[in-house]
């Protein structure tokens, strides 16, 4: 064993991965450590659903206390709450959670801005990633649920995708349900205007995968019925 690959084995032991970046085939075991660590966690926390929506909405906003009290109803169903560990809406999901006495996730991702892990995560459950695509198997790996309200870019990113994921049989299905109707029917507008009609690129009964509610009691409602007649189990 030479010098360089000595010094890569220690960087990898003492988790050092700056200095394991300078070969693409060492930094395997970094995504690796991030797999094993998240699939430990997780593994231990039961049954959760996960709370998607934007890091920048503001505690006075509607959408911050209705996450808040989706994540409160949730964890009176015996769910636990798994976010983005973030601020806004992650953040008021995490409160939610934690107002409940249940379980309070945080998926925390380290970006040069906006994120920092809020302060309602149970300090075992902060789990810190590096990779986006490692993140997200954890979301759907240990989710029942997903229930996604007003977002960005990222939130339309973890919609699109578990619904992707369930269209092709990739996952078992889950519910999705989207919160705000104002919020979403312009999109949905065009997916049933242009993808499916004018273009036919789905299918109507890929339109059944998810519902749209404008209360958190209709949120939680559609999680737990779907689970009345399903048997909780891992999704892959």
């Amino acid at each position: 064993m030479n010098k360089e690959e000595k010094k890569i084995r220690r960087a990898f032991k003492e988790k050092n991965w700056n200095a394991i970046k300078t070969s693409d085939s060492w930094q395997i075991f970094k995504i690796m450590s991030e797999f094993v660590e998240g699939f430990d966690a997780m593994s231990k926390i039961g049954p959760c659903v996960s709370v998607f929506g934007s890091a920048r909405t503001k505690s006075d906003n509607k959408y911050y206390k209705q996450a808040e009290e989706i994540a409160f109803l949730l964890t009176q169903k015996g769910y636990g709450v798994i976010t983005g560990g973030g601020p806004g809406i992650m953040e008021a999901a995490n409160k939610g959670a934690k107002k409940g006495a249940g379980k309070s996730v945080g998926l925390n991702i380290v970006l040069p801005f906006e994120q920092s892990a809020n302060k309602y995560i149970d300090n075992d459950k902060l789990i810190n990633f590096d990779y986006f695509f490692v993140r997200k198997v954890m979301f759907v790996k240990y989710a029942q649920g997903f229930i996604v309200l007003p977002g960005g870019v990222g939130t339309l990113d973890e919609l699109f995708e578990a619904i992707t994921l369930i269209q092709t049989e990739k996952i078992g299905k889950f519910p999705i349900v989207l919160v705000g109707k104002t919020y979403w029917e312009g999109l949905m507008d065009w997916i049933k205007a242009t993808m499916l009609g004018l273009e036919k690129n789905v299918s109507l009964k890929d339109l059944n995968l998810f519902k749209i509610v404008d209360k958190p009691k209709e949120a939680v409602a559609i999680i737990d019925k779907f689970y009345n007649k399903y048997t909780l189990k891992p999704n892959f």
